[in-house]
């Protein structure tokens, strides 16, 4: 049997996921990384992406919007901005995001042009895996 970690997902709203699992990916800011027992201890900030959760207890996708990212030997704690079952968000919940980021592209300012800019392509991205 596969050793186990401990996985819990919350929002500010409310704490949508507390379990045991064998594995949980989750869309880190510099690319998507698989956290199994015994990783080493690390902290990255999220970006929009699907967090998954496979073996153990409960096995689950949710949709973040960002947020941290903690894991250590034998816990993965993920604190999103904003946190959705998979099967709650559709394309529409998508394409409104993607055009509120358009639209804010015209306002931002210089030195946040490129991280808002890669913020919509996420968005972008995940209209394809949608479905």
């Amino acid at each position: 049997m596969a050793e186990m970690l401990t996985f819990e997902l919350v929002s500010p709203e409310r704490k949508l996921d507390s379990a045991e699992a064998e594995a949980v990916t989750i869309p880190g800011m510099l690319g998507d990384l698989t956290a199994m027992a015994n990783h080493a201890p690390f902290l990255t900030t999220l970006r929009p992406g699907f967090v998954t959760i496979s073996g153990g207890t409960s096995e689950g996708r949710y949709l973040v919007t960002g947020g941290f990212a903690e894991i250590s030997s034998n816990t993965v704690s993920v604190l999103a901005e904003q946190a959705f079952k998979a099967d709650e968000i559709d394309t529409a919940w998508l394409e409104s995001r993607i055009a509120e980021g358009e639209k804010a592209l015209a306002d931002v300012p210089a030195d946040r042009l490129q991280a808002e800019t890669q913020r919509l392509n996420d968005y972008r991205a995940l209209a394809g895996q949608i479905g």
